[in-house]
């Protein structure tokens, strides 16, 4: 089992960065002016606020991982985890949405697509001109991928595409999707290969927006594929080399979640501590109280554990060390801390707590994604367990 140690992660300094500051001032000042004031608004109606990400992009937050010369702003994990944790804690459903586009669609045609498709979709995508889409999930194969349904038949100089994936982030809205589909038999090995298929093919649409408990402003639907034909150049990679790819996408990716999964954890913990300093029983502030107290000590002690074992797989992925088992660690800690502390935030405010005019019941309905997207925690748990039984 991994433990830090001083040749793993030399010179990990826990000091905020430069840049690090920089994203994290930015974005607390563009949340409080544009994303506060319409958060209730987009939950309640459920509406995708593409607005929000148009200026994201501007501010180089739809690319902070794509090098500057597809257009992105060459920026590492350090500063990535900072973003969706700072966006986070204005807004779950936000900061899922700049995580999604920025790890999935973007980084998996970051990591694995030729020089002609980085240079044709990396500049679009990293300043937000395309929103990004990412289909491995199915109705029938959540976690069990390697047994998809939706198929691609070569057919000339094309595969013709036929299925469908639910639960996906910006299915509708988006204007590219990179597609997993099953090229060989079901459950052999190398049977799934990765397509970029852009809004407007003949084929291609949406399907059922889903009605969901939380991150209700991050837009999730299907996308269904009838007789969609996808040139071979769409290709990225090899054929057969898609559910590999996207193994390699998805350890980044927890990394994400487990970011997201910090943001709303430590907006929650600050909600909290704002309204028990404020909140009198018994003419005493309720952090006078034990009971409180200890709650609020606990919130705080796992939002640091969770930031150390973030960072920590921030930092293997960024020296190109093995982020497999680390990853999930802290997605698993993290994502199963902030249902915890969102829980415990409903607790400390009561009744009011229970009410849309505060804001711990919606990080209550938004914290529960982390344990389920990108890998539920059942599966991190058994990542965690094949390595440390390697």
């Amino acid at each position: 089992m991994s433990v830090i140690l001083k040749d793993q992660l030399p010179g990990l300094d826990f000091q905020l960065s430069e840049n690090q500051i920089m994203i994290a001032d930015m974005i607390r000042r563009y949340g409080e002016e544009k994303i506060k004031p319409i958060v209730m608004k987009y939950d309640e109606s459920q509406e995708f606020p593409i607005h929000i990400f148009k200026e994201l992009g501007e501010m180089g937050l739809m690319g902070v991982l794509v090098p500057e010369e597809y257009g992105g702003s060459g920026f590492g994990y350090f500063e990535y985890v900072t973003a969706i944790s700072e966006l986070a804690k204005i807004c779950g459903s936000i900061g899922l949405s700049m995580a999604a586009h920025n790890s999935l669609c973007t980084g998996h045609i970051l990591k694995f697509a030729n020089e002609e498709q980085k240079k044709k979709y990396l500049p679009k995508l990293a300043t937000a001109e395309w929103i990004g889409a990412w289909g491995l999930t199915e109705a029938n194969t959540g976690s069990d991928a390697g047994n998809m349904s939706t198929t691609a038949v070569e057919d000339g100089d094309h595969y013709v595409l036929n299925g469908a994936k639910n639960f996906i982030t910006h299915g509708k809205s988006g204007n590219v999707a990179v597609v997993i589909a099953r090229t060989g038999k079901p459950r052999e090995r190398n049977n799934a290969t990765a397509f970029i298929v852009e809004r407007g093919t003949p084929g291609f649409k949406a399907g059922k927006k889903e009605d969901k408990l939380g991150m209700r402003a991050s837009e999730t639907t299907e996308m269904i594929f009838e007789d969609c034909r996808v040139h071979k150049s769409h290709i990225i990679g090899q054929v057969g080399e898609g559910f590999k790819q996207a193994l390699g996408v998805l350890d980044g990716g927890r990394i994400s979640i487990a970011a997201l999964g910090l943001g709303i954890a430590k907006g929650a913990f600050e909600a909290s501590l704002k309204y028990a300093k404020e909140r009198h029983q018994f003419d005493r502030p309720l952090t006078d109280f034990q009971a409180i107290s200890f709650k609020l000590a606990d919130m705080a002690m796992e939002i640091e554990a969770g930031e150390m074992l973030t960072f920590k797989a921030a930092h293997l992925i960024n020296t190109k060390q093995s982020v497999n088992e680390a990853g999930a660690i802290a997605k698993l800690f993290t994502s199963e801390a902030a249902v915890r502390i969102a829980n415990e935030a409903v607790q400390i405010h009561g009744g009011y707590g229970y009410i849309k005019d505060f804001p711990v019941e919606k990080y209550y309905r938004d914290a529960k994604l982390c344990t389920i997207g990108e890998g539920t925690s059942e599966i991190q748990k058994l990542v965690i367990a094949r390595s440390i039984l390697k």
